[in-house]
């Protein structure tokens, strides 16, 4: 049966007031800016408090969202050490939550500026990794770009390393392809910061893919990609779903109440990455792209929020929006974009 939207519930707000909200069962924490790094505390309070007030950034409507039936969390990041402090009262909240970690390797091109130093976010994974299991881990080497400096080659050869590093800290790596001309901001900031950067070609896209073909076999990590249209199952790459029904029914299959959201496996899927039409899922999440293979959730981040900087981020317009964003909030969170703390 086709998702036919969130179950709305009564919450109190802060100020006493009464308000309508919706009840999602799967929590993004975000696709937009990256909450472990620089929203943490934010959010262990606010899922204390029951809700969080949303904005949608594309019309300004304001949305109210309960945790009331969150069955699971799916936190984004690129650096989540900030966070880990949180997690043993996170836990007793909402014990299930998984990561996507995106972990890259352009320190030499400056192409990523806030984030730490490559080695401290690799220990950073293994120390996260070694408190919920490899399996709550997912890595991300998102995107994958050219340039002058950075062949397939050497991309290849980046990856590798950094597969060899996390052997036993993940069981899976999920790449996408830069898409620069698909957003005129990334390609402005690249611009403007003086980076070279350009898109694959169909042929280099296989080139890199075979050089992963034996991940899997020498450092146990399977590779999938993300919303990507490439056939690349000959190299045993499948097409991955980010929010994954699949993983969330293996790792929290003591929870009831989301496996009855998830709904009945899908006949013959044998493999995490096996390939299939995943714009027939019924809770695929037609918000995002249409080769996205992620189930359906609510995410609670915003836009132009993330410190980190990235030069290819489609997530940030600018280092002045982002600038005077931080600024406006003090210790709120993008949500509430000039609202008071906590809100």
């Amino acid at each position: 049966m086709a998702f036919k939207g969130w179950e709305k519930t009564r919450i109190t707000l802060d100020n006493g007031d009464e308000a309508e909200a919706i009840a999602p069962v799967i929590v993004s924490a975000s696709r937009s800016t990256d909450i472990p790094a620089f929203y943490g505390e934010w959010f262990v309070e606010r899922y204390k408090r029951g809700y969080i007030t949303w904005v949608n950034p594309f019309n300004g409507l304001v949305t109210h969202v309960s945790f009331a039936k969150a069955r699971a969390v799916v936190f984004w990041t690129k650096y989540p050490r900030p966070f880990l402090k949180h997690l043993a009262e996170l836990d007793p909240l909402q014990p299930n939550y998984l990561f996507q970690f995106t972990l890259n390797d352009y320190e030499r091109e400056g192409l990523e500026p806030g984030v730490p130093a490559l080695a401290e976010r690799v220990a950073t994974f293994g120390e996260l990794a070694a408190r919920l299991g490899p399996e709550r881990v997912v890595w991300r080497f998102d995107p994958l770009l050219l340039s002058d400096s950075v062949t397939v080659t050497a991309l290849a050869g980046r990856v590798r390393s950094l597969a060899e590093q996390l052997s036993g800290s993940t069981r899976q790596l999920v790449i996408s392809f830069v898409d620069i001309g698909r957003y005129p901001s990334v390609k402005r900031n690249l611009a403007t910061a003086g980076a070279t950067a350009r898109e694959f070609t169909g042929d280099e896209i296989r080139e890199l893919a075979s050089s992963l073909k034996d991940l899997p076999s020498r450092y146990g990590i399977a590779v999938s990609t993300c919303a990507e249209e490439a056939d690349l199952r000959e190299f045993g790459i499948g097409h991955s779903r980010c929010i994954d029904d699949r993983l969330l029914r293996r790792v929290f299959g003591q929870d009831r109440d989301l496996l009855a959201f998830l709904g009945p496996d899908e006949a013959g899927q044998t493999s995490l990455f096996e390939t299939n039409d995943v714009r027939r899922h019924p809770l695929k999440d037609k918000g995002q792209r249409p080769l996205c293979g992620c189930v359906v959730s609510k995410d609670i981040g915003r836009y132009d929020t993330c410190g980190h900087g990235c030069l290819y981020c489609y997530a940030n317009s600018s280092v002045e929006a982002v600038a005077r964003n931080r600024a406006a909030m003090g210790r709120g969170f993008p949500c509430a974009l000039g609202a008071p703390p906590g809100t």
